[in-house]
């Protein structure tokens, strides 16, 4: 008979505690989700990472050590840097590495890829024009992008984007759906015209309730005339100062696979709410109705679920501003250090709609932590650096956990929060693992 192998990832997913006796042995304790790993298993697990756990009595059970989350294969995509993640190649959907994501400003060579239909084959950038319509304007509106470059003033932003299954790989039991893990998530900067401006343009009354947006994408399926995605924001979020029509990215024009040659940016919302390949702007006088707007998608339970159950369509709630969270950026997780000299830290860390007001980081699995310096944001709905120095007291295993606050006082949990049918909005704390040397 034949021996079938599993990766760690998929019997974590199954049942994470079963998978900690199954992988390490058995325990000396129960677990519950704040459980320990114990005994016989904490053993086992010191003897695969080559040497003692530090702070071993404070190591989560039930959670992948960080020295081996990072399983995946990597594939070179055309314009992007070797080194992300491929999830899916149609429609394409590719993730950063944490480590890859230490810039300030995210190179286009670095963003993420999310995309639900094929870009256009196509593109006529001086034939190309956008349109405003909808129930809720006075006339309609038609703009080359020639005609908005002159005019409108135009703005410059950095503006974190950030896919909202980001993190759904944690999730159990499984939610279905592209397993992102951590890098579907970026800060470029974005130069392009105010929406708010064109809306004006157009006469928006004070009936309009949602901003909706149609590209120029195509259906997986090849069927023409088939929308793959049309979603939208809510009036308010329309008519902030930063939430743009943009034309160029870190300024040059954008990327294909990131809408070239004109996009909508909504920073802070979740990333399918800034549509690429943008062909026509709709001033609804109701929620938007178009696809991936209704149902499950881009949606969660409006009041906490047990993991795995079934939700109705009528109780799930639209997402709008994403919630706190934060990366660890440098260094890159499974360093090798020596003992007795200081380890600088550094990241990222945002909060959708809020500001960031603190982060911290712990060495002892939560057990206690310390506060880093956090710079300000270059603007509203930009992503902010954080930087930290920590000292490990002897040598062994480590992992360094990081915990962002927003200005609301809502922090990260150190747990994947609220299990959703799609696995969306994951924002536990993200970690690295470090083995301290002589």
């Amino acid at each position: 008979m034949g021996t079938t192998f599993r990766g760690i990832w998929e019997l974590y997913d199954d049942d994470p505690e079963a998978a900690d006796a199954k992988i390490w042995g058995r325990r000396s304790e129960p677990i519950s989700r704040r459980g320990f790993l114990a005994g016989s298993g904490r053993a086992a697990l010191a003897a695969a990472l080559g040497g003692s756990i530090a702070f071993s009595e404070w190591m989560p059970g039930g959670v992948i050590p960080a020295a081996f989350a990072a399983t995946h294969k990597s594939f070179k995509i055309p314009g992007k840097e070797p080194g992300l993640v491929v999830l899916n190649d149609r429609p394409l959907n590719a993730e950063t590495p944490a480590h890859l994501l230490d810039d300030d400003v995210t190179p286009a060579s670095r963003l993420f890829v999310r995309n639900n239909g094929l870009p256009p084959e196509a593109i006529d950038v001086a034939s190309w024009t956008l349109r405003i319509e909808g129930e809720a304007t006075r006339e309609q509106k038609e703009f080359s992008i020639a005609r908005l470059k002159k005019e409108f003033r135009h703005h410059t932003y950095r503006l974190q984007l950030e896919c909202a299954g980001n993190g759904r790989s944690e999730f159990v039991p499984p939610a279905r759906g592209n397993q992102w893990t951590t890098g579907a998530v970026g800060c470029p900067e974005w130069t392009g015209v105010r929406l708010r401006e064109l809306l004006e343009a157009s006469g928006v009354t004070s009936e309009a309730v949602y901003v909706a947006y149609y590209g120029a994408d195509r259906h997986i399926s090849g069927e023409p005339g088939k929308i793959p995605i049309s979603r939208g924001v809510p009036i308010a979020k329309a008519l902030q100062d930063e939430t743009l029509v943009a034309w160029a990215m870190n300024g040059a024009d954008i990327p294909l696979l990131h809408g070239h040659p004109l996009r909508l940016v909504c920073g802070g919302f979740p990333g399918s709410t800034s549509g690429k390949w943008l062909r026509r702007i709709v001033v609804r006088d109701r929620v938007h109705d178009g696809p991936k707007m209704g149902g499950k998608s881009y949606r969660v339970p409006c009041r906490p679920v047990a993991p795995g159950s079934e939700v109705s369509d009528a109780d799930m709630c639209i997402i709008d501003s994403m919630p706190v969270k934060s990366l660890i950026t440098f260094p890159k997780s499974g360093l090798v250090h020596p003992i007795g000299e200081p380890l600088a830290l550094r990241g990222h860390a945002w909060a959708g709609e809020r500001a960031v007001a603190r982060v911290d980081v712990s060495t002892d699995y939560g057990k206690t932590w310390q506060r880093s310096k956090l710079a300000k944001p270059p603007n509203r709905l930009a992503w902010q650096r954080w930087q930290a120095e920590v000292r490990f007291p002897s040598q062994g295993y480590y992992e360094v956990w990081v915990r962002a606050t927003d200005s609301a006082g809502r922090e990260q949990p150190m747990i994947v929060p609220g299990w959703n049918p799609k696995g969306y909005l994951n924002n536990a704390t993200h970690r690295i693992s470090a083995r301290v040397m002589k």
